[in-house]
């Protein structure tokens, strides 16, 4: 068995989330569909992060087994040919160790969110930005943004339906900026909760619109209680950025 390393790019938009799905199309199945038609093998692909319907992911990294042997970039190029015209594409496919695991080696992720902060509706971006047409203060944002920073119970910020056995993780960064009228959230940690990301950013955004005060994300972070969330982002503007490993 040959292990393949891919780093795949996707727009979340047509599909019900990265994994399987019994009830619409995954990005997994288009994956390992691309990957039978190629090869004749059934593969698995596991990968570095589960994403919902609607987002999107600039480098997923995942992995699958093979029996044959293939060249990686003449495996990369077939399964381009056979995704289109799923908006999905490989970017980049290498041979990695068999201990090498998509999920379970990495030991970092990054997410951005990106605002669309304008009065015009979106028209090339919509579906892949979240639109707020009132003012955002982006600083305020960013400074509230730094209660969350660390390690702590966010059962706040996890959805209901969050399967993780524990609510307690470290959040390593959480930076807001401002590049225009684009306001820009960048998460980094180990793992996140189920929505977590989505979560911080709608409660980001009531500060950033005035209705809460900065002090009050520390508060619903203490609370522990999802009925203390401000707000739950929309899918559209999220990103899974990077996955990182021990070599990196």
């Amino acid at each position: 068995m040959t292990r393949f390393a891919l780093t795949i790019e996707f727009d979340g938009g047509p599909f019900m989330g990265l994994q399987r799905q019994d009830h619409g199309p995954s990005v997994q199945q288009a994956v390992e569909d691309a990957a039978l038609a190629i090869t004749g093998e059934q593969v698995i692909l596991h990968s570095a992060g589960r994403t919902d319907s609607g987002v999107h992911a600039l480098a997923m990294r995942s992995h699958f087994d093979l029996e044959k042997l293939f060249d990686p970039f003449r495996l990369m190029e077939g399964l381009n040919a056979k995704l289109r015209p799923d908006p999905v594409a490989v970017t980049a496919c290498e041979v990695v160790a068999d201990d090498w695991h998509a999920r379970f080696s990495c030991v970092g992720r990054r997410y951005r969110y990106l605002i669309r902060n304008r009065r015009a509706p979106l028209t090339l971006t919509r579906g892949r930005e979240w639109l707020v047409t009132r003012p955002l203060d982006a600083k305020a944002m960013h400074r509230a943004a730094q209660h969350l920073v660390g390690h702590h119970d966010f059962t706040t910020f996890r959805s209901a339906h969050c399967q993780a056995a524990d609510p307690v993780k470290s959040l390593d960064r959480l930076d807001v900026r401002r590049e225009g009228e684009m306001v820009i959230v960048e998460a980094d940690a180990r793992s996140f909760l189920h929505h977590q990301v989505r979560s911080m950013v709608g409660t980001l955004a009531m500060v950033g619109l005035g209705r809460w005060r900065e002090e009050q994300v520390a508060q619903a972070l203490a609370a522990r209680d999802r009925q203390q969330l401000g707000h739950n982002a929309p899918p559209d503007g999220l990103y899974f950025l990077a996955a990182i490993y021990p070599d990196d």
